[in-house]
C-alpha cells in the first residue's frame, strides 16, 4: 500500500516521463503537441489518457452537461467511426452513457489495457507501448475528423 504522497509522486513521474518520451514526436500535420493534455480545440470533447493500480484506459470523452447536445456529439461520431477505426486500427468501445471519476454524466469511446498497473515501474514500458500509438491515432483522426463537427462548434 503506497500513501498518498507516493501515489501522487509516481503518478507524475510516470506522466512526465510519457510527456518526455513523447515530446520529440510531432502531431499528424507536423505541429508540436502536448500528447498528455491533447487540446481538441473542441468544447466538451477531450482525449484522455488514465492509469491506476489495476488498468489504463484512453477515451475520447464527451462531457457537455446538456444530455441532448451530448448524444447529439457521441452520434456525429458515430458518423465518422470508420474514420476513427481506420486511423488506430482496431474497434474501440463506445460507451453513450457513463459517469466520470467526478461523478459527471459523460459519453465515452475508449480502449483498455488490463491488468496495468501504473504504480509499478515494470509496467511502464507496457503503458508507454499502450499509449503512445493510439494517442498519435487519435491526433491523426482528429486531424480529418474535427472538420465533421464544424456544425456543433
Amino acid at each position: 500500500m503506497y500513501s498518498k504522497t507516493e501515489v501522487a509522486q509516481l503518478r507524475q513521474a510516470f506522466w512526465t516521463t510519457f510527456g518526455q518520451y513523447m515530446q520529440p514526436v510531432p502531431g499528424a500535420e507536423g505541429e508540436r503537441v502536448n500528447w498528455v493534455n491533447y487540446k481538441t480545440g473542441l468544447k466538451h470533447v477531450y482525449f484522455r489518457l488514465h492509469a491506476d493500480a489495476r488498468h489504463a484506459t484512453i477515451s475520447i470523452e464527451l462531457t457537455h452537461p446538456d444530455a441532448g447536445l451530448r448524444e447529439l456529439f457521441f452520434e456525429q461520431f458515430r458518423e465518422v467511426r470508420p474514420l476513427l477505426e481506420e486511423a488506430t486500427g482496431e474497434a474501440w468501445r463506445w460507451e453513450p452513457e457513463a459517469v466520470n471519476e467526478s461523478g459527471q454524466p459523460v459519453a465515452r469511446i475508449y480502449q483498455e489495457l488490463r491488468p496495468a498497473n501504473l504504480f509499478s515501474r515494470d509496467d511502464w514500458p507496457q503503458l508507454i507501448s499502450f499509449f503512445k500509438p493510439r494517442i498519435m491515432a487519435l491526433d491523426a483522426f482528429w486531424s480529418t475528423g474535427q472538420y465533421a463537427f464544424d456544425e456543433l462548434r
